[in-house]
């Protein structure tokens, strides 16, 4: 493409455009980019953005962002796109979705729109798919009525290779007017060779505008690439996120959302420029990207490990890998000054994180679940709380281990440090050196209290550290389950309430506010009769009641304080009832469960649906092996059962066979004796009357051996008849 034909491509001020399609509309990027551009209206980019439209756009961000319908709105794009599994849901904002379809009905489709937008971001196949598209297009474009659009969405892996624009100066930026000097990654042969195809085509700007845009490592939403480093925090199974290699590679990026805005104002602008950078105004390395996330998600800390440790990780692919370990600074010069953007993130990754972890777990519906499990003793809340916790994923909070981390928290701090090699470390035990004196002081605070209180510890610090615990990181992402405290009206005003100290008195017999980030969200009052727990603890084994607070005399005590705490005017629950978290009752004694699965399939039903990532790979695998041993054990109890059946009528047939054959055989026997018995006078009367003669008959036949021994016998017997002698 020359400057010549640069100079000559007009620039249509409105184009209504409507008809967009967007490969792989089932695909983190293009799902977004369709998304936003299904509620952008066509040419809104043409006009200037004022700063009340830009104020009023930011407080409406996330749900303007995150809505979208299958009614379009007036002007709006008509989004049409392939899916790339037939399975797949039709994305809502999505006019049209193709899947398995021929080449010769997808060119037909891309005939019917006015873009046509190729992400080859996020896949590499999609590169081939790409070329045919932009050349079977172009054969077409005498057949075309108005312009068309082609964009090449790909990736800045494209430039990775390129040598610096001043090798004494490594901080100059690459721009858009450099990309005839970009040298790509080896694994993106087939990216840079797409972008010069769909490049070479656009020659006819009057009919078919072609352009290539080159996007920065995309986040936001459910964060891509990041997507990893996000679980590993929120998650919190290990001490720090993995940086790999040493993280000072500068890796450009983008929100997505902002992506789509560069693509909105290439459709509204068409500009000369044919070639564009997409990326923020940030200069983050992958140290930057990942410190953030852990500070902001988890445990706060990073380690760096060989760039060879990542395969380890299967979620990341090669791709990804390439894109984290890219080196390279890059400007978008042309969109900053040209286009009309409403950004979301234009400053980067880091400056905005608090509303990028805002969007990630609402996309993900990564919502904590606050429980708190009040009581009794011997109610039973420890139990359910552990059997929730393992069924919500959540943290376990009881009073004695938060207490006891606690204090080995401060007394790791005020312990003698050995010196660290690290700059990292240096500045984390500067940070520490800085608290020892306050940790020193609090441990002696601590050791007092428990002295003057044979060993009990004064509510002041039992309240800051469940505050501690419940605003740390890991409780903010999962959740908790609070096991057994509060107590009383006093203990959850100081726990739950907002700390401000002037405003105290004058808020004092007034509702305060409550802290947000730490209250409950589902309180769960267990209860049962006096005689039900007295029964419940005589029935434990001695081994489990030794040394615990279930021996009779503690436990009688500690069921004797509770009935007065909670028949004042002022209880626990009344507190939570004040601040509309209405508890949920539940007497254990009625159900008559000793295991509590009652109580506890009536508070799953209750708090619903777990709020997290579900189950891991392992935990899947677990699960599937469980299910196929319970369909092995109930195929080999039903062939059993089948067998056992088969095995039951064959007997019951052979024992009706033999009855059968009994009662024949008896039957026969009976006529036989009938028919023995009434021939007794029939062969009395031949005895008698017919044999002799008839004897006699035949030894004369016998002796005198006739030619016809029946008529001689016949004759015989007429002859000697006896009536006739």
């Amino acid at each position: 493409m020359t400057e010549e034909e640069d100079a000559a491509a007009p620039i249509e001020k409105v184009t209504r455009i409507q008809r967009v399609f967007i490969n792989l509309l089932d695909t983190y990027s293009s799902r977004n980019i369709g998304k936003f551009l299904s509620n952008c209206v066509v040419g809104a980019s043409l006009e200037e953005i004022t700063e009340e439209e830009e104020e009023e756009e930011d407080e409406n961000r996330p749900a303007a962002r995150e809505a979208s319908s299958v009614k379009l709105k007036e002007g709006t794009f008509q989004i049409v796109g392939t899916l790339s599994r037939p399975d797949s849901a039709r994305p809502d904002f999505a006019v049209e979705t193709y899947s398995t379809i021929s080449r010769e009905d997808l060119l037909m489709r891309l005939l019917e729109c006015d873009v046509i937008i190729y992400n080859i971001t996020e896949s590499s196949q999609q590169a081939e798919e790409a070329i045919w598209a932009v050349s079977a297009l172009n054969e077409e474009i005498k057949h075309f009525e108005k312009r068309k659009i082609f964009i090449l969405l790909s990736t800045v892996m494209t430039w990775a290779r390129s040598k610096p624009l001043d090798p004494d100066d490594s901080e100059v930026p690459f721009t858009e007017e450099d990309y005839r000097r970009r040298k790509n990654h080896p694994n993106f042969l087939d990216h840079i060779n797409a972008e010069k195809m769909v490049l070479k085509f656009g020659r006819n700007v009057k009919k078919f505008a072609t352009f290539v845009v080159a996007a920065g490592l995309q986040y936001g939403v459910e964060e891509g690439i990041l997507h990893t480093f996000f679980k590993i925090a929120w998650l919190g199974e290990t001490p720090a996120l993995p940086v790999f290699g040493d993280g000072m590679n500068i890796i450009p990026a983008i929100h997505v959302f902002d992506l789509a805005g560069v693509i909105q104002n290439i459709i509204d602008h068409v500009p000369k420029l044919h070639y564009l950078v997409a990326v923020d105004e940030s200069v983050h390395t992958l140290e930057d990207i990942v410190k953030c996330i852990s500070k902001s998600t988890g445990p706060g800390k990073i380690h760096k490990v060989p760039k060879e440790n990542a395969f380890l990780t299967k979620e990341l692919t090669q791709e990804c890998l390439d894109h984290l370990q890219v080196n390279l600074r890059m400007e978008a010069l042309f969109v900053k000054e040209n286009f009309n953007i409403r950004w979301v993130a234009q400053s980067g990754f880091v400056e905005n994180i608090s509303s990028i972890l805002k969007e990630y777990k609402q996309s993900r519906g990564l919502l904590p679940i606050k429980i708190c499990i009040l009581g009794p003793p011997a109610v039973g809340k420890s139990s359910i709380a552990e059997e929730l916790a393992k069924h919500y994923k959540l943290h376990h909070i009881k009073m004695k281990d938060v207490v006891s981390e606690a204090i080995a928290k401060l007394e790791a701090i005020v312990a003698p440090k050995e010196g660290g090699d690290g700059e990292e470390e240096g500045e984390e035990e500067e940070e520490e050196e800085e608290n020892v004196e306050d940790a020193q002081e609090l441990l002696d605070g601590i050791k007092e209290s428990m002295e003057q209180n044979a060993g009990r510890l004064e509510d002041q610090y039992i309240i800051r550290f469940v505050r501690e615990k419940l605003k740390s990181m890991p409780c903010r992402n999962q959740g908790y389950i609070l096991d057994g405290f509060p107590k009383t009206y006093d203990q959850a005003k100081d726990v739950f309430n907002q700390e401000d100290d002037d405003e105290e008195e004058e808020l004092r017999g007034k509702m305060f506010p409550v802290d947000k980030i730490i209250i409950p969200e589902f309180v769960c009052a267990l209860d049962a009769s006096d005689e039900f727990l007295k029964e419940r603890v005589m029935n434990l084994p001695e081994s489990v009641v030794a040394g615990t607070h279930y021996s009779q005399d503690r436990f009688l005590r500690a069921l004797s304080n509770y009935r007065d705490i909670n028949t004042e005017d002022e209880t626990v629950f009344n507190y939570f009832d004040e601040i509309e978290i209405h508890p949920i009752h539940i007497d254990v004694g009625k159900l008559e469960d000793a295991q509590n699965r009652l109580a506890i399939k009536q508070l799953i039903k209750e708090i619903g649906e777990p709020r997290n990532y579900g189950l891991t790979e392992e935990e899947k695998a677990e699960e599937e092996r469980r299910a196929a041993e319970v369909r092995l054990a109930r195929e080999a109890a039903e062939e059993a059962e089948r067998e056992h059946r088969e095995a039951v009528e064959t007997a019951e047939k052979i024992a009706r066979w033999e009855e059968w054959n009994k009662r024949l055989e008896e039957v026969k026997r009976e006529e036989r004796e009938l028919l023995e018995a009434q021939s007794i006078p029939l062969r009395n009367y031949l005895m008698t009357y017919v044999m002799p003669t008839l004897m006699q008959g035949l030894n004369e036949c016998c002796k005198v051996r006739p030619d016809d021994p029946v008529d001689f016998l016949a004759e015989y017997l007429f002859k000697n008849n006896p009536e006739m002698q």
